[in-house]
């Protein structure tokens, strides 16, 4: 039988698919070797925050992505007990959450996870450091999604000492405070003012981080603008540094920014666009906070730490 285990992450914005063997050994468990790996933006979270539930067309866009990944995983011949579906923050929040849940256990054969911050938290911190070896501990994992963030700290050898998720995210934080862009200045401070709250009331000692990992759609793509990519590069942006003082820069550029200007960065996802200021907005929070030099960003993530579970267990 194949060892082929399929790993699915639905978060407010995108839905990721990651197919993947066993790797070479290593002391705290079996590496992965990659298959297949897409994304697709599907704005699942769309209006979710202020309305409290999917729209219908987020839906129909997220089962649309959903019957090609179902045909990839049928096709690598991964079996249900070795497939995961994992929903995150948009899908705590939605009262119609059974019509998305119906719909995918329909097209994938499996029922989505709806899995706890805590648990998102660990298996981001997991998967991060899969691929990332920290040169100074402890290890702070931040993981902006489009409706939550999760830091996660830790050791090297990946041992998680606290985890939270906190309700501030790329999309929520667009569509509660600064819409369309260019934000007002006023509407960036509000954006501010509340993440700074949550910050400062997570419990999370910034001030004690020896290495800070950035991991999913915020870091992997002002990575890629940093680097000045003429086209996205998972291979490229996987382990560079973006150094504080330019973290600002690129937050303090992307505010100045519209849509259609953003788009037109080189390596900018399009489906990204609309959303990144948010995102630079809470990485640029939680960098006044440290004592670090750099943001290593790494391309592996919580959709790596699914698969590695599977390959452990044998099953969701």
């Amino acid at each position: 039988m194949s060892a082929t285990v399929a790993a699915v992450d639905c978060g407010t914005n995108s839905i990721r698919l990651l197919l993947a063997d066993p790797g070479p050994g290593r002391p705290d468990g079996p590496a992965l070797t990659d298959l297949d790996r897409q994304t697709e933006i599907v704005r699942l979270g769309q209006g979710v925050d202020a309305t409290g539930e999917f729209a219908p067309e987020a839906l129909e866009r997220t089962f649309a992505v959903t019957r090609r990944y179902a045909e990839r995983v049928r096709a690598a011949g991964v079996p249900p007990e070795r497939t995961r579906f994992v929903a995150t923050s948009a899908s705590r929040d939605a009262r119609n959450r059974e019509a998305f849940f119906a719909g995918i256990e329909e097209l994938l054969g499996v029922r989505p996870d709806v899995i706890s911050g805590d648990e998102e938290a660990r298996l981001s911190f997991a998967g991060a450091l899969s691929r990332i070896r920290p040169d100074a501990e402890p290890v702070l994992v931040m993981d902006v999604g489009g409706g939550s963030t999760e830091l996660i700290v830790g050791g090297a050898d990946g041992t998680v000492a606290s985890a939270i998720s906190l309700d501030i995210g790329s999309v929520r934080l667009t569509e509660r405070f600064l819409g369309a862009g260019p934000p007002t200045p006023a509407a960036l401070e509000a954006a501010r003012e509340h993440v700074d709250a949550l910050l400062d009331s997570s419990g999370v000692d910034f001030g004690s981080v020896g290495t800070w990992v950035g991991v999913a759609g915020t870091a992997t793509t002002l990575a890629g603008v940093h680097l000045q990519l003429e086209a996205y590069d998972r291979e490229a942006v996987h382990g560079s540094t973006i150094p504080l003082p330019k973290l600002d820069e690129l937050a303090f550029l992307l505010s100045r920014m519209n849509v259609d200007q953003i788009k037109a960065l080189p390596s900018m996802h399009p489906g990204r666009a609309d959303v990144v200021t948010a995102g630079a907005l809470i990485a640029t929070r939680v960098a006044a906070r440290l004592h670090v030099a750099d943001l290593v960003v790494s391309e592996s993530d919580i959709l790596d730490g699914i698969a590695l579970q599977l390959l452990r267990t044998g099953a969701a």
